[in-house]
């Protein structure tokens, strides 16, 4: 009989995913192993491979779509000599009855019913020809996450729109093609462009935020909820608290230019050492010294961990990714170089391993590149520690008496008091301070 290819669990957490290309078309021979597709979740993409042979009879779910759910029919895959008119294409899998969480402080309910009373609503926009009718009162809709999302910020209601995609789901296009409030006399309408209007106290609704003023708004990626949800409930669920310390780097800058001119040209063990290598190596270093502070905090009990596995923080398009150094602190200098720049690269092609980026015991953020002299970095849970590293800059400093100038580089170092204490955390920043000053005590 057929058999329904499913839409795959890539990470432990993954609850849904884009499929963002089809490798194979309907009507190809597939064999097992050959990557039929890529799918993209919030930090990576990954390819599919077919577990079976067989012919790729339909497509269920397009290229492009959004949201589609763990275990969700994606194609069916027809076995030789099975009857291609006995394919009946599912429906898609329902998403879990539990709601998604939602983007932090964006509390879109309680400033619609604070909205003044609205005019009545337009209809929706035309739907393609090819479009599954609109929905009846009182039945089910179906329709993306994307879709959900976007329409409850235009003030759209689902069951007014015919859905153009499989079995009449309804997909991003068909809610930006609605016009904003279309049977919803709950819900004020969208404020024209041109005309000014009063903003509920609290309104965070693309339309209330941007009230007057000529605007776009861009969907909400996957990465970008992620991000925004664990960042929220960081800042919200964990006590935060900043130790900033000066560094200076003058010792640590003369190494690195002193081995990067000794480094191969070219062929086995090639090397470039950055500042951040030295971060990386210092902070796993430090917390090999003071292993009380290599912790994180749960309801049992404070779990100590044995190795340092360094987490850092990597701007991609769209947002950031954290790939992870394992060992940090048993690995070389040139070894965490060489594999940095591999996570890296890969990081912005989105293509680590969920085990690559999962995990960790401590971050490193580094805005130096961009002359940030300066700034704190939100815990990503359950790590009790980040370190915010700032641009090196040439300071006067003072020495018996006399000022010199020298290469400083501050650092702040954000920690989960529940795990660590203030006194706790200035040892482990004092740890990793006197490495970079003395950068020859990492080789140790």
């Amino acid at each position: 009989m057929p058999t329904n290819i499913l839409m795959p669990a890539l990470s432990p957490t993954m609850t849904e995913g884009r499929l963002a290309k089809w490798l194979k078309k309907e009507g190809d021979d597939v064999k097992a192993g050959d990557v039929i597709a890529e799918i993209e979740t919030d930090k990576a993409t990954m390819e599919v491979e077919a577990v079976d042979e067989g012919k790729l009879q339909k497509i269920v779910v397009p290229a492009g779509t959004d949201g589609v759910p763990v275990n969700a029919p994606i194609a069916i895959l027809l076995g030789e000599g099975e009857d291609p008119s006995a394919v009946v294409a599912p429906p898609p899998a329902p998403k879990p009855a539990a709601p998604a969480p939602k983007p932090a402080a964006a509390p879109t309910a309680p400033a619609q019913a604070a909205a003044p009373a609205a005019a009545p609503a337009p209809t929706a926009a035309p739907q393609p020809a090819q479009a599954a009718a609109p929905q009846q009162k009182g039945e089910r809709v179906f329709a993306s996450p994307l879709a959900r999302r976007i329409a409850a910020d235009k003030g759209v209601d689902l069951k007014s729109i015919a859905g153009s995609g499989p079995h009449g789901r309804i997909v991003k296009a068909d809610v930006e093609a609605a016009k904003p409030g279309a049977a919803r006399p709950a819900t004020a309408p969208a404020v024209p462009k041109t005309a000014a209007a009063p903003v509920p106290a609290g309104a965070l609704t693309a339309a209330g935020i941007a009230a007057g003023i000529a605007h776009h708004v861009v969907p909400h990626t996957s990465m970008r909820r992620a991000i925004a949800r664990r960042l929220t409930e960081s800042k919200q669920q964990v006590p935060h608290f900043y130790l900033t310390l000066d560094c200076e780097i003058d010792a640590l800058l003369k190494l690195r230019a002193d081995l990067n001119a000794k480094a191969p040209e070219k062929g086995e063990g090639v090397y470039k050492l950055s500042v951040n290598d030295f971060v990386i190596r210092a902070a796993a270093a430090a917390l090999r010294r003071v292993p009380a502070a290599n912790a994180a905090w749960s309801d049992e009990g404070i779990v100590m961990f044995d190795a340092v596995d360094i987490s850092v923080a990597v701007a991609i398009p769209g947002g950031l990714i954290t790939p992870i150094i394992r060992n940090a602190e048993s690995k070389s200098l040139s070894t965490i170089s060489n594999e940095m720049k591999d996570l890296a690269a890969r990081a912005r092609t989105r293509k680590l391993k969920p085990q690559e980026y999962q995990g960790g015991t401590s971050s490193v953020s580094n805005l130096g590149m961009f002359g940030i002299s300066h700034f704190t970095a939100v815990i990503n849970p359950p790590q009790s520690t980040i370190l915010a590293v700032g641009a090196s800059e040439e300071r006067a400093v003072v020495r018996n008496g006399k000022v010199e100038a020298a290469h400083i580089m501050s650092v702040t170092m954000s920690c989960d008091h529940r795990a660590i204490d203030g006194a706790l955390g200035a040892e482990l920043i004092g740890a990793f301070r006197r490495l970079v000053d003395n950068p020859v005590m990492m080789m140790v």
